[in-house]
């Protein structure tokens, strides 16, 4: 991928390890040769014991969250900008001098020394689109290295249970990017995807500015036409390329009256504007978000050097993310669970149109992914669960997530459940609206497990799972 002697030349240890964002990176050194230690709160506490064990057998040396893995000046911090300085690693690698990089300064490097650097950004979609995209390249021969938030289910093996980074011998790097922090602007891309942009952790004002400068940096611009946000940033990209379901100015777009949507799949008739051409597109993954996120995949690895022919070729054998509108089962009386990483108002919106396009009635467990984001986007989650679900459905939400530290607790999942009112129950504890959700599920129901930064809500969704008749 790059000449990595400066990055593997000295250890490395990672507050917080097992993270969606710090895991894949700790893959992708150890993968270069680096040596990688850690440690994470989720272990101490021991949650998901089974990735730690994974983690250890790969050859990661892992502590507890006590200081003692920081043993000398040469090993670098890698911790995130939330991470309190209260935090004993912190306090311990302050102490003896050791360097500090933040999540996103570290993959910036790793990513702007690629040759052909594709970054995924947007508010939704990020994490798929840079699975279709790494699955694109991967399977036409490229060997990219892939950075996602996600794991890949292509890349899932009994080896690699974790797969949310590959490591590659070829030029290209494909990664999504992050706004919520403002570290989208240390990268540079070759090609820059824009899915959307939307309330979530900053003010549409901000985000209209992040996402410009995205655009304007990189060689190529691929941008959503759907959505006016994005498609007001489209002329800051230098050289664009265009999708859109319904735009009918779209670069890349989809046939009126093709679409053909089935509970697990969707396929539709892609047509390419710029040379007339026509393909039949068909994914193993459903709902029309996830077409749109083809588009976006397509015109992206089309941008850096793949066929579109064989792009196309490519999607169909695409499992889709660990997480992401995921099928963990159906019950012998019929009843289907879903675990679902849906946690801003755009997020949940796509995975409940996705479930109420087809018939049934939806059981939706929310479990908002922090007190902070909850106050920030709390009255819009609420507006979407009371417009996407009929009166026949139920919505229940446990607390907010909260591993510690100081954040503000004082208004919780209480004021939601007000605001979406009808069906709406708040049960403080996970356990007991787990309890609540088995005791109403009937045969035909869809129960949808929904929230963010906590790897045991899929372990719920197949304890709620195994417990129905």
């Amino acid at each position: 991928m790059t000449d990595s002697t400066s990055l593997t030349a000295h250890p490395w240890f990672f507050c917080g390890i097992g993270g969606s964002g710090m895991l894949p990176l700790a893959l992708i050194l150890r993968g270069l040769g680096a040596q990688v230690a850690g440690s994470d709160r989720g272990r101490d506490q021991d949650r998901t014991p089974e990735k730690f064990a994974w983690l250890e057998s790969l050859g990661f040396t892992l502590f507890p969250q006590d200081g003692s893995g920081i043993t000398s000046a040469a090993q670098t911090l890698v911790a995130s900008a939330a991470v309190e300085d209260t935090v004993p690693e912190v306090v311990r690698a302050k102490a003896l001098g050791c360097p500090r990089m933040s999540r996103a300064q570290l993959l910036s490097t790793l990513f702007n020394a690629a040759p052909r650097r594709i970054a995924v950004g947007g508010t939704s979609g990020k994490s798929t689109v840079t699975g279709m995209i790494g699955w694109i390249m991967t399977a036409c021969g490229a060997d990219p290295t892939i950075m996602n938030g996600a794991v890949m289910k292509n890349f899932r093996a009994p080896d690699a249970p974790f797969a949310s980074a590959r490591v590659g011998t070829g030029d290209a790097f494909v990664s999504e990017v992050d706004e919520s922090d403002g570290s989208i602007a240390l990268y540079n891309p070759t090609v820059a995807v824009l899915n959307n942009v939307s309330l979530d952790h900053k003010s549409l004002e901000e985000l209209r500015a992040l996402f410009g400068d995205f655009l304007a940096r990189a060689d190529i611009g691929v941008v959503n036409l759907d959505d006016a946000e994005a498609a007001a940033l489209a002329p800051h990209a230098k050289r664009l390329i265009s999708f859109g379901l319904n735009a009918p100015a779209a670069d890349l777009g989809i046939e009126p009256g093709s679409i053909e949507e089935s509970p697990t799949a969707i396929a539709a008739r892609l047509v390419d504007r710029r040379d007339g051409a026509h393909h039949d597109l068909r994914l193993a993954v459903p709902g029309r978000h996830n077409l749109a996120n083809a588009l976006a995949a397509l015109a992206a690895a089309h941008a850096a050097g793949i066929p579109m022919d064989k792009a196309i070729a490519a999607l169909p054998s695409f499992q889709g993310l660990g997480r992401r509108f995921d099928i963990v089962g159906t019950s012998p009386s019929g009843i289907t669970v879903i675990d679902d990483f849906g946690h801003n108002p755009d997020k949940v919106a796509a995975t409940l149109r996705t479930l109420k396009s087809h018939k049934g009635r939806v059981i939706a467990f929310f479990q908002p992914h922090g007190y902070g984001p909850l106050r920030q986007m709390g009255a819009e989650l609420a507006e979407v669960f009371a417009r996407e679900l009929g009166s026949d459905d139920a919505v229940l939400l446990c607390d907010p997530v909260y591993f510690g530290g100081t954040v503000d607790r004082s208004q919780g999942s209480e004021r939601i459940v007000a605001l979406i009112g009808k069906n709406a129950r708040h049960i403080p504890s996970r356990e007991d609206c787990g309890k609540a959700i088995i005791a109403m599920a009937r045969p035909g129901d869809r129960i949808v497990v929904m929230g963010a930064r906590d790897d045991t809500l899929g372990l719920f969704a197949a304890d709620i799972l195994k417990a129905l008749p």
